[in-house]
């Protein structure tokens, strides 16, 4: 049988309290839910309100643009960055300086940029609404950073106006002469505007706003350079510090005047100048004192010695050479030492003086050299002259020549002139006063039968067969060279000191050259030893276009009494000679045949007679006939 239901008993009453509480929180829950629509309706309002607007409570620096719109927030901040861009910076440079305001130096504020921050308060990165963010701000405020940008384009040009007045080209340090006055520029540095570094100060004071006002610009600067300016001015100071003395003395020991080199004379061959390349340039002083060599030059003849050479004498039996006399060194003026000695002195403070230079000469041949070493074995040529008839004061002048040119050497290719081994003819040197016969006239002359010396030789020589390189003849056949059968046109005057005789050894061996006065057989001669290399045959002398001699001439002599007479020159008829000479080498060969060709003109006998000598005739044809000189001095 199915079960019996149970009875159910019927629910307990419900409670009171339990109603109300139910109650209760329906209605709170009712309020809440209209309270929330209302805040949340207030906030829509709020949104719609501010919408473009910036969130209240916020602010940028100490300017408060809360509740603003863009354009009022903008003018705000403007305005307040006009006292900072009106701020005055000063840039200097030593004592200039310029003044300008931060905005005219680039210093803005980004006032968009700034606006839209404050804009983006209260607000997600996605553009909705941060309410809390929002709120915030409401209640404790937004306080954003204020910002300013700096343009360096526009500092940038201001800077590069300002460099060019800053801008100056480096001068370096001089050396000047003015004058006798030397000075020292010592230039000036260069200076540039660093324009990196002035605008990176120039940004960093802008952007600090609490920093100094007055900025000193970064001023890159070139120091003058002045090498060695200083010692270089030393230099000059000292060259023309006083004159230079250029001591000498003579060939005898007696000494020369100083001669003075003045500072305004050392001043004209000063050379001041840069040397070497930009990094490693210098002053170079110099002194070119080579003007003044041509003077020197013409000081050297007589300040200058030639060494003496050994004169020898020849031993044909033993075949020797003895030496007559010691060699002793000469000397000459060294000219570019001389100059060089006093270049260098022009730099020294205190010595001054300047002694001349001289280089020794050597002689060639000591007295103790063999005929050997010489190839001097025998006597290769000789000739004789004589003087029958002259007087006493030609055959001293005779004598006396032959002597100087006894015992010389002349090597191989050299060339022997009569004029310098003779010497001087001076009376200083011993010769004595003659009747030279000169433009038609005696007159009274040094060295009378000087001519005869040089003629004997030169007939040595050209036996010898000898090159000769100078020979001249008389105007007139002179009759002393024609004595013995000798003829014409082998004569050879001389006249100092234009006229030389010369001849050059053309053999390779040294000759020897000796001389002999022989007065008792009223003769001379010379004899040239050496080795044989030439032989030579002359011919005949060829005389053609025969001119008689004029008449005699008389002259005055205050010396000769009335009726006494002395013959001084002897007639002589004029005439064109030539002489050949044949010269050989040893195989008998012939070498050369040359000439010689004189023209004489024709001259006359002259006699001295007593002043009133009625022979004494005033001839005008004589005195047309005055123009004949001969070349060389011959006398009676």
């Amino acid at each position: 049988m199915p079960p019996t239901p149970a009875k159910s008993n019927p629910p307990p009453p419900r409670s009171p309290w339990l109603v109300r509480l139910l109650r209760l929180a329906i209605l709170c829950f009712l309020g809440l839910t209209l309270m929330t629509g209302a805040l949340l309706f207030l906030l829509l309002l709020l949104q719609l309100a501010m919408q473009d607007r910036i969130v209240p409570g916020t602010s940028i620096g100490e300017v408060d643009i809360g509740g603003m719109p863009r354009a009022d927030a903008s003018a705000a901040l403007a305005q307040s960055f006009e006292p900072l861009g009106s701020q005055q910076y000063t840039l200097r440079d030593g004592e200039q300086s310029w003044s300008f305001s931060a905005a005219e130096l680039g210093l803005s504020m980004p006032v968009t940029d700034l606006v839209d921050g404050a804009l983006a308060v209260g607000y997600a990165a996605d553009g909705s609404p941060d309410f809390y963010q929002q709120a915030r701000a409401w209640l404790r405020g937004a306080q954003l950073p204020l910002r300013l940008q700096f343009d360096e384009s526009v500092a940038l040009a201001r800077l590069q106006a300002l460099a060019q007045s800053i801008q100056r080209e480096r001068r370096d340090a001089q050396l000047q002469i003015d004058g006798m006055r030397v000075s020292i520029d010592p230039g000036l540095p260069g200076r540039s505007l660093n324009l990196p570094a002035s605008l990176a100060t120039l940004s960093q004071r802008l952007l600090a706003q609490d920093a100094p006002r007055s900025i000193d610009l970064i001023i890159d600067e070139s120091p003058a350079r002045q090498w060695n300016i200083h010692q270089a001015a030393r230099q000059v100071q000292t060259a023309l510090s006083s004159p230079l003395q250029l001591l000498g003395d003579m060939p005898d020991g007696d000494k020369l005047q100083p001669w003075l080199l003045r500072p305004e004379q050392i001043l004209a061959g000063l050379h001041v100048h840069m040397t070497g390349d930009d990094s490693q340039r210098r002053y170079t002083v110099a002194v070119d004192l080579s003007a003044y060599a041509p003077f020197l030059r013409t000081l050297s003849p007589r300040l200058s010695q030639p060494a003496r050479e050994t004169r020898f004498d020849f031993d044909p039996i033993n075949g020797r050479l003895t030496a007559l006399a010691p060699p002793q060194t000469g000397r000459s003026l060294n000219v570019p030492e001389t100059i060089a000695r006093l270049e260098a002195a022009v730099f020294a403070p205190t010595e001054r003086r300047v002694a001349m230079a001289f280089d020794e000469i050597a002689p060639r041949y000591p007295a103790t050299i063999s005929s050997e070493a010489l190839g001097i074995q025998e006597l290769v040529a000789e000739a004789t002259t004589y003087f029958w008839g002259s007087w006493q004061n030609r055959r001293s002048n005779i004598a006396l020549g032959t002597k100087n040119l006894h015992g010389i050497i002349v090597a191989p290719g050299e060339e022997f002139s009569f004029n310098q081994h003779l010497g001087e003819i001076t009376a200083e040197a011993g010769y004595v006063e003659g009747g030279v016969i000169l433009g038609g006239a005696t007159v009274t002359g040094i060295g009378g039968g000087i001519c005869q010396v040089s003629t004997t030789l030169f007939r040595a020589v050209y036996k010898g067969g000898l090159d000769i390189t100078e020979r001249n003849s008389h105007g007139y056949r002179v009759g002393y060279y024609e004595y013995a059968g000798a003829g014409p046109g082998l004569d050879a005057a001389i006249w100092q000191p234009e006229i030389d005789l010369r001849f050059r050894n053309n053999t390779p061996h040294h000759l020897l050259i000796e001389s002999d006065y022989l007065g008792e057989k009223d003769a001379m001669q010379f004899r040239i030893y050496s080795t044989r290399h030439w032989t030579t045959r002359i011919e005949p002398a060829i005389i053609r276009d025969i001119v008689p001699a004029p008449d005699t001439g008389y002259v005055a002599a205050d010396d000769l009494a009335l009726g006494q007479i002395r013959q001084i020159d002897y007639s002589a008829d004029g005439a064109d000679v030539w002489v050949y000479r044949n010269v050989y080498d040893a195989a008998g060969s012939l070498v050369k045949r040359d000439q010689l060709f004189t023209h004489y003109k024709p001259w006359q006998a002259i006699y001295e007679v007593a002043p009133g000598d009625p022979r004494l005739i005033e001839n005008e044809e004589a005195a047309e006939e005055s123009d004949r000189a001969p070349v060389g001095v011959d006398g009676t």
